[in-house]
């Protein structure tokens, strides 16, 4: 005999007595743990306001992996992100869109500072006599076709070509890789200064903005090719900001070439226009696809070829076609 649940004593098989003991298993096979957890917990037995949110393994995103998921949203479709952010990371940062900004900003200091000038504001003397100025009288030393992207004609001109490139710049090199953002920025300003001694061989080249335009090109490309793709609002914003800025700018451009009243040397504005171009070729092949074999695409082909052809033909033009004296 044995108590029963009831305290009834209870007679177990034979008519022996036992201690009794009730059978929990079949209930506890039905209740999941985890159900009656209040809220989730990490492995750290910290609440998670928001699982959903949380990266894999329930570890809070760091301010790294934020800027990186608002990148993709920026840059990328839909399709493309959750394999982008598999292999984001911040190391290495950004080093070439950094570092040129750097030394573009170093040459300007020191024409600014160690060089005599009448005032920084607009430099004078000092970027015209520059051996990294592009002058139509010296096109033979053809470093000047790429050098001239370190000289600024002052504080306005070189502030607005490192916000754009760096705003830019850093987006698409942490997406794209600092090989492809580097071939895309300097292909813009090779291509200004070659189509500058075409259409403007008359003109002095400063300043960087061949390259920042090939930026703007290459996301202006990315923004309409993924347009249905990305958040709706996003790209027309996106859109609308680039055209405005660009119809900005050229107009301020083609103003300071040919009313402004300054009796100092015309700097040519065919770079803006070369470089926008290269940036919605070769840029467009380079930033509208990811995680893609550029050498078994096609367009890529075609925009490297198109884009030699162009040089040659410079060349060429340069060395027996030239009007520059």
């Amino acid at each position: 005999m044995r108590l029963g649940p009831s305290g009834a004593i209870c007679t177990l098989p034979g008519g022996g007595l036992g201690e009794y003991r009730p059978r929990t298993d079949t209930v506890m096979e039905d209740i999941d743990i985890e159900q009656q957890e209040p809220l989730p917990v990490d492995r750290d037995g910290r609440p998670l306001r928001n699982a959903g949110d949380e990266p894999d393994g329930g570890r809070k995103m760091g301010c790294c992996e934020k800027f990186q998921r608002s990148v993709s949203k920026w840059m990328l479709p839909a399709d493309a992100r959750s394999k982008y952010l598999e292999r984001a990371n911040c190391c290495p940062p950004p080093i070439f869109i950094i570092l040129i900004s750097i030394a573009e900003l170093a040459v300007f200091i020191y024409y600014a500072v160690w060089k005599p000038q009448k005032q920084w504001v607009t430099l004078d003397e000092g970027i015209w006599k520059s051996r990294l100025t592009y002058k139509p009288e010296y096109r033979q030393e053809a470093w000047r076709f790429i050098s001239y992207m370190f000289v600024h004609a002052g504080v306005e001109h070189i502030v607005g070509n490192l916000v754009m490139q760096l705003l830019l710049g850093i987006p698409l090199e942490l997406v794209h890789k600092g090989f492809e953002v580097g071939m895309v920025y300097l292909a813009g300003v090779l291509a200004g200064s070659l189509a500058s001694s075409i259409f403007d061989p008359l003109s002095a080249l400063v300043g960087a903005s061949g390259g920042v335009y090939a930026l703007i090109g290459g996301y202006f490309m990315n923004a309409v090719v993924n347009f249905r793709e990305m958040i709706p609002l996003l790209g027309v914003f996106r859109i609308l900001a680039i055209v405005i800025f660009v119809a900005t700018d050229f107009g301020f451009a083609f103003y300071r070439r040919f009313a402004s009243d300054d009796a100092g040397m015309k700097v040519s504005f065919v770079a803006h226009f070369a470089g926008i171009v290269a940036g919605m070729t070769i840029g467009y092949v380079f930033f509208s696809a990811y995680n893609k074999k550029l050498l078994k695409d096609p367009r890529f082909w075609l925009c490297i070829l198109g884009y030699v052809a162009f040089v040659i033909f410079a060349v060429v033009f340069n060395i027996f076609l030239t009007p520059a004296t």
